[in-house]
């Protein structure tokens, strides 16, 4: 059975409770690593400064910038960027958690949440966050 390593439980336990449940959850079903939970001040503004392709908000304007953190960045393991499949595939387990769990969440895969994946003109497929705005 997959399980988390150090780095995945020390992200994790920055982030809000819900989202440390769904994790737990969804990691007996798909292996995956969590590499970001909350981020500090420097570290969302480093990130601004390398683009809008990785993110578009800086400091303190990201789910991320919250504690505990109300977002969190997880890659199928072992990872491999540019397998989008695998992406989605994790977006489906990690959803289909969240609503057993009662939890509402939303993926950078399907900002709109409206199931498809091809009209959204960002994709961070990495992102889930709460949504509870």
């Amino acid at each position: 059975m997959p399980s988390f390593g150090a780095r995945s439980l020390a992200c994790l336990a920055t982030c809000h409770p819900d989202l440390q449940r769904v994790a737990e959850m969804a990691i007996e079903i798909f292996d995956f690593s969590v590499y970001e939970g909350h981020r500090t001040e420097e570290r969302q503004n480093e990130l601004f400064a390398q683009g809008p392709h990785v993110t578009k908000v800086q400091w303190p304007n990201s789910r991320h910038n919250s504690e505990p953190s109300e977002a969190f960045d997880a890659a199928p393991y072992p990872i491999e960027w540019e397998d989008h499949e695998r992406f989605a595939q994790l977006a489906g387990v990690l959803m289909a958690c969240a609503h057993q769990l009662g939890v509402k969440l939303r993926w950078g895969g399907d900002w709109d949440r409206d199931t498809r994946t091809t009209d959204e003109k960002f994709r961070d497929r990495p992102h889930f966050e709460l949504d509870n705005r």
